[in-house]
């Protein structure tokens, strides 16, 4: 299958590590140019380095992703340097888990700031470029089934993925008449250096209740988003593509 992604630019945020840096290298295998995002520029450089290593451009970025202003600015280097950006992959994300009557205001806001906002800012930053990139945008929100379901100790967390939800629908009715697709993701339990901090009988809990027996791996997630990105998902928008081995079933 010709996915159409040779030549395409894209922009991965959060791609320092994990997900983030799966799907980068994974886009960049299918001969797309990948603009790599971290809190710092150092952060996501060794990223950069095996994108390029694969044969394609790519450059790293550093930006705070809840600041709109350097997010604009950093938007409109990137289009200079790439000549226009066809895909955003919004996968910058943190954690502040806790019970909730203790939750701090400053550990809902930070959540809240990354999570969210940070996909409105690039989302914000990028749309008028991609809006013109002849019906082949694509705009692909990392979420997660804890988004979805919720869970105990992670409102924060919860709220800022439902909302991805929420907003990557309401994006997809606005830019769909532009054919720009906008679909969210929903990865389940993932093997990454957030998830490392599970204590392992929580950890085994929760492998136990994957249909398929076992966590997933960012690449499994990565899949995912180069089959959104491509000429194969051009159909698809508005969707929440559960990639969890069946551990809601």
């Amino acid at each position: 299958m010709d996915l159409a992604l040779n030549g395409k630019v894209a922009v991965v945020t959060g791609a320092s590590r994990g997900i983030g840096r799966a799907v980068a290298l994974a886009l960049a295998g299918e001969g797309t140019q990948v603009a790599c995002i971290a809190t710092s520029a150092d952060r996501a450089q060794a990223t950069a380095t095996a994108c390029t290593d694969l044969g394609v451009k790519s450059i790293a970025y550093g930006v705070d992703v809840s600041d709109s202003q350097a997010v604009h600015d950093l938007a409109r280097t990137i289009n200079e340097e790439f000549d226009g950006v066809d895909i955003l992959v919004n996968n910058a994300g943190i954690t502040r888990d806790g019970v909730f009557m203790r939750m701090k205001e400053d550990d809902w806001d930070r959540v809240m700031d990354v999570n969210l906002k940070g996909a409105f800012n690039f989302t914000h930053a990028l749309t008028r470029g991609l809006l013109k990139r002849g019906g082949a945008g694509r705009i692909i929100n990392m979420a997660s089934v804890v988004g979805l379901a919720g869970n105990a100790g992670q409102a924060n967390y919860a709220a800022s993925k439902g909302g991805l939800v929420s907003m990557t629908k309401s994006l997809a009715k606005e830019f769909g008449s532009r054919g720009v697709t906008v679909n969210a993701i929903a990865p389940g339990f993932i093997e990454t250096d957030m998830t490392g901090e599970v204590p392992e009988s929580h950890r085994e809990m929760m492998t136990s209740a994957i249909a398929l027996g076992r966590a997933g791996t960012p690449d499994d997630v990565a899949s995912g988003v180069v089959f959104l990105a491509s000429a194969a998902g051009a159909y698809v928008t508005g969707q929440v593509l559960v990639i969890d081995g069946g551990m809601r079933l």
